[in-house]
């Protein structure tokens, strides 16, 4: 089977791109059409427009992801393919009705589903022979995440998917297929955050403080709070979302969120995973 490491464009799954090659690294642009989150290069706003053969505004991760992806490329020598066939408001527009607007939330991560795992597996199926060994950037502290994806599989250690193989008349026809078996090479040899800190410290690999999406709602209000101070202006893009009346979070909006004060002296190690917004794909 061919493997595949899956980039989140942080660290964790950096490093595993560096010390576990594949046959094919793969990373998911989170991508936007609002001009107010427009990326300023214009240079590499159109390299980026043709790695992912559509226009690149912005992106409502922090910008320096598309540099880690770029100057990782460069660092492993070996291409990184980009995907990201849909924008953050295409994928709200198809999920909505013409009189209510459904937003992403933690019982319902239609967005990590559409602009992440729906990409990477749909390039996967059209580009390799399935099923494929994926290696998940989970650290030696994070076993809980990797044994939720493991329980996914059946006996023969494969996850099965559905997808799109044809039409019927004008509708698609939906086959389930082997699509995987998933690997954890940090958790196997012990690989721990000091492990990885240390090592891309003196490394010409720029990252962004944190990854994911600038106002992910697995995020605590508190890290909320601490990015809308951060990037304002793609902070906005998510308190605009909610101008509707639908909400990311249940118990709270983002308009609020924005209001709250601002703390001194927070460190990262005050977040956990969660807290940070990681998504498991």
């Amino acid at each position: 089977m061919k493997t595949v490491n899956s980039l989140s464009g942080g660290k964790t799954s950096s490093y595993m791109a560096v010390h576990y090659p594949a046959d094919y690294n793969i990373f998911a642009l989170v991508r936007t059409n609002d001009k107010g989150c427009l990326f300023k290069d214009d240079k590499v706003r159109q390299i980026v427009s043709d790695r992912i053969g559509a226009e690149f505004i912005g992106t409502l991760e922090q910008d320096e992801i598309i540099y880690t992806m770029l100057e990782l490329e460069q660092y492993i020598g070996k291409d990184i393919i980009w995907v990201s066939p849909k924008t953050f408001e295409e994928v709200i527009e198809n999920h909505s009705t013409a009189t209510k607007t459904y937003l992403p939330n933690v019982m319902q991560r239609f967005c990590t589903v559409d602009m992440k795992i729906t990409p990477i597996k749909n390039w996967l199926y059209e580009n390799t022979e399935l099923p494929v060994v994926m290696r998940m950037g989970f650290r030696a502290n994070e076993t809980s995440r990797a044994t939720r994806m493991i329980s996914r599989q059946r006996e023969d250690g494969i996850e099965w998917d559905k997808f799109i193989v044809g039409k019927r008349g004008t509708r698609n026809k939906w086959g389930e297929l082997p699509y995987r078996a998933v690997e954890f090479p940090l958790i196997s040899d012990g690989i721990y955050k000091d492990h990885i800190e240390n090592y891309w410290s003196d490394k010409n690999v720029r990252f962004a403080y944190m990854n994911n999406c600038v106002g992910c709602f697995h995020r605590n209000e508190l890290l909320l709070k601490l990015m809308s101070d951060k990037e304002p202006s793609k902070f906005d893009w998510f308190i605009n979302q909610e101008k509707g009346g639908a909400q990311f979070k249940k118990e709270t909006t983002y308009a609020k969120i924005k209001s709250h004060k601002s703390q001194i002296d927070i460190f990262d190690n005050d977040f956990n995973e969660c807290d940070s917004g990681y998504c498991g794909i």
